[in-house]
This record gives structure tokens, sequence and C-alpha cells, in this order.
């Protein structure tokens, strides 16, 4: 006998068959279609400053406490991630060492590891929810490309900060704007709100404050100021104040960390009795006005120096050196963070400090360090790969103590030929190249097998080994 007749006229086949159509046929609401693996009672959030809408420091709640990530083996692929949680199609780079402040509360993840493909973070590796060995000095932060997900819900997504925030300072002259050479040095100080530039009212402003302005603007420190003629001159012109209340104490190394007041946007009557606030700075040994302002500096009998920065690609960085004794020497970075970064920045006459970079990042000291594994996919050492970014110590020639003069730069790739390939010709680039002392420029490249006989052989007289100097 067939099993549908069983079914059809058997009363327990018929039980048994109704009771399945109604397990079967009819699926309750809690067997309905399963969430996606996600971070589900998770919430996310940008913080820190200064810093624009779509990047600062990663802060996630969980459990109903807001608490951060660590850096320690934080990589692009995590910050791929952690965009998409934050409603951002990608990420474009992220920071380290609490680039955008310390954060509070717990510290949530510790050696995330992330292969860029997970659909949230709670799928990526890491030590655990809580466990960690970091303090807030090492919160991890994202760049995220200023692009929404398409019908992102961003629900669980919370803005930190709602207050308005001082992310971008100028200084405009008050006469002749815009006809005036660059870099401005003096004028009355505005800051970028939502609706435009404002002005910042004078009431209680002090050399402290000016002192912090200049430092963000890149010069080393501020000056007296005719305020008599700017309050003569604000009396003829009209002004739209934002800020007020300015109190900082001078070591800060933005403006945005000073205490400082926004005007409500009811209030009539802004700085009653006071003037836009005027600041004159100091231009550094980078920003001279005149040939004749370069002669006098010059002229001006210049002291040992005792502090100096060395392996960096562009003026104002590199590794902190310190004459002891005769002996140059370098500085522990425990505890070392932006303002005392800011400290040298301007005892070498730049402004304030833009990051305070730890753990040999601009090489250790007469031995090089190549680290790639904290900068994404970049770096052309063993074991890494790379995308060629041009800002990361992998792709740096130390030149530290090389004379100016000019030479020949050969870069040669596989030279033992270890990795097997169809053509070795083209693995050899040689250059002319200029060194002043202060920039390069390398001019006539060509690869290896471009050149005549005669090319070759002018090139194979300086073979590069110790010096390759042309004399």
């Amino acid at each position: 006998m067939r099993p549908v007749s069983i079914w059809r006229w058997s009363p327990w086949g018929l039980l048994l068959y109704l009771m399945c159509s109604l397990c079967l046929g009819s699926p309750s609401p809690s067997t309905g279609p399963e969430k996606k693996a996600g971070s589900q009672g998770l919430r996310f959030r940008l913080a820190g400053f200064p810093r624009k809408p779509y990047e600062g420091r990663v802060e996630i709640q969980r459990a109903g406490e807001w608490g951060t990530i660590c850096d320690d083996d934080f990589t692009l692929q995590a910050a791929h991630v952690l965009c998409r949680e934050l409603g951002f199609t990608e990420a474009t780079g992220w920071t380290h060492s609490a680039k955008y402040g310390p954060g509070t509360g717990r510290i949530w993840l510790d050696n995330l590891s992330c292969s860029g493909t997970e659909q949230s973070v709670t799928e990526c590796a890491s030590r655990g929810w809580g466990n960690s060995d970091c303090t807030h000095d090492e919160d991890a932060g994202v760049i995220c490309k200023d692009q929404r997900l398409p019908g992102f819900s961003d629900s669980n997504v919370i803005e930190v900060e709602h207050h308005l925030q001082v992310e971008e300072v100028r200084l405009r002259p008050a006469v002749g704007w815009g006809r005036r050479p660059l870099p401005v040095t003096e004028g009355l100080v505005e800051v970028r709100l939502p609706d435009g530039w404002s002005q910042v009212c004078d009431k209680g402003w002090s050399a402290h404050n000016s002192h912090v302005v200049c430092g963000m603007l890149g010069f080393p420190g501020e000056k007296r100021v005719n305020t008599a003629f700017y309050r003569l001159l604000a009396q003829r012109q009209q002004h739209s104040f934002g800020l007020h209340g300015v109190a900082c104490v001078g070591t800060e190394a933005h403006l945005s960390l000073c205490p400082l007041e926004f005007y409500r946007a009811n209030e009539t009557t802004r700085c009653p009795g006071g003037a836009p606030a005027v600041v004159s700075c100091v231009p550094g040994p980078l920003y001279t006005a005149s040939s004749g302002q370069k002669k006098q500096q010059q002229s001006k009998p210049q002291g040992e120096a005792r502090v100096r920065l060395k392996g960096g690609a562009h003026p104002g960085e590199g590794r902190v050196e310190v004459l002891k004794a005769g002996t140059w020497g370098t500085v522990c970075d425990r505890k070392w963070d932006l303002q005392a970064a800011s400290v040298v920045c301007r005892e070498l006459g730049f402004g304030s400090a833009r990051e305070a970079l730890s753990g040999a990042r601009m090489g250790q000291d007469v031995s090089k360090r190549y680290e790639c594994a904290n900068f994404g996919e970049q770096g052309i050492t063993v074991g890494c790969w790379d995308l060629y970014r041009h800002d990361i110590d992998c792709q740096w020639i130390d030149i530290t103590d090389v004379k100016p003069g000019n030479y020949i730069l050969q870069v040669v790739i596989n030279p033992n030929f270890e990795v097997a390939e169809s053509d070795f010709t083209n693995n050899a680039m040689k250059c002319n190249c200029k060194y002043d002392g202060h920039r390069i420029w390398v001019h006539n490249c060509h690869i290896g097998d471009a050149f005549g006989e005669e090319a070759n052989r002018r090139f194979e007289r300086y073979p590069g080994q110790t010096s390759n100097q042309i004399i």
C-alpha cells in the first residue's frame, strides 16, 4: 500500500498529517528569516577633535557602556569594516596613538584582526570583548571615505558631539584682503562654523589664546598688536561673532582644546562693548616675509643647535635628537604626546605639532627600521605587499649622512633572481640625482636596458657601493 493511502484513510495517519501540516506548512513568527550576523546590540560613533564628520576615534557601545579600540595590530582592513558599521562605503586610512585624543571607559577590543570582507566587527578575531593590555593613549581611529552606503539606516550610529566644534581657524587681514602676501601673519581671528566664517569676541582674550592660534597656523610664537587701530577700524565695519569666552592655558595644540563658548542662535546682542579678536604671529624660518628679513636673520649670531629632527621625509618631521655633553641622543616615547611634541616644534621654529609619533616611526638611531604591518597593504620589505602609498618609511632612502652634491640613483628589484620572472631586463632603474642639503631633484630616469653603451659606461663609473658621488 502506498504511503499516501495510509495518510488519507487511516485515522491515526490523518491526525499525524494534520499535525505535520501545522508544523511545516504554517511556520511560527520565531522561525522567520534569520537576521544577518551583524553587530546586534552594539552602537558606534566617531569621537574626538579636531576632526571631520567622517573621521575620528572609534567608540563602541556594548552592554550600555561606551569604549574604544586599541591600535595594536589594527589595519586598513579593520578600518574598512568599522567604516561600513558607521554607514560609509570604505576607509581611506586609519590613525593610532589616540590622534583624536584619548577616550574614556573600557577598551573593548584589542589585537583586532579583520580580512576586510566581514559584515560586522563581531566576525573579526580579537582578544575578546574587554580583554586588553592597552591604555587610552593607544586608541585607534578611522578616516572613512565621505560617501554613505545607499539605504543605510544609521539607527545604530551616534555622533558623540552634537554641539559645535572649532575645526578650522584663519587670520583675515582687516584691510587689503586678497592683496596681502602669503602667509598672513596678522589679522582678525576667524573660525569656520556651519553657516560660514565668524569672528571671535575679544573680551577676555589673552596672549595665551594668541599663542595657541599662532601655533595652529604653523608659527612658533605671537607678538603684540596695535589693538587701538583695530578697535577704531571695527567701529566702521560689521562683524559676525560666533565665539566668545576663549580661555586657553597656552600649551594647547588646538583652539578646540581650550574652554570656549559659542553664541546661541537666538542671541541678538553679541560681544557688547567688544571687538573682533586680533592676533599677530612671529614667522618661523620657513615663513620669512622678505629677503631683507632673511638677511637680517642670517646676520644674527646662531648658537649651536641643541635639538634636531632626523629621518623625516619633509621639513618639520623626523626623529627627535638632543645634544647633551657633545653627544647626540634620542628621546624615549614614554608619555610622549601632542603637548610635548609641540614644545619641540616651537623650539625649532615651527608651530604646534600635528601628530606625536611613537614606536620609532622615523627610524631608530645609525640603525634603520622598516615597519609595514601597522599601515595596511603597504611595504616593499620581506613579508609585506604594497599598493604604494607615499608616506611610509618602507619607501624611504635614508640620506641622513649624505653630503650635498650630484649623484646617480640606482634602484634594482629582485637583484639575486630569487623570484621567477619572464623578463629580468627591466628590473633596474637609473637616474641622475642632485641633492642640495634640503631638496632632491631626480631626472633623466630610465630602466636599465634603455641606455646606449656610452651612457651605460658613464653610469658604471659610479657603481654606488659606498659612495656614488660624481666628482
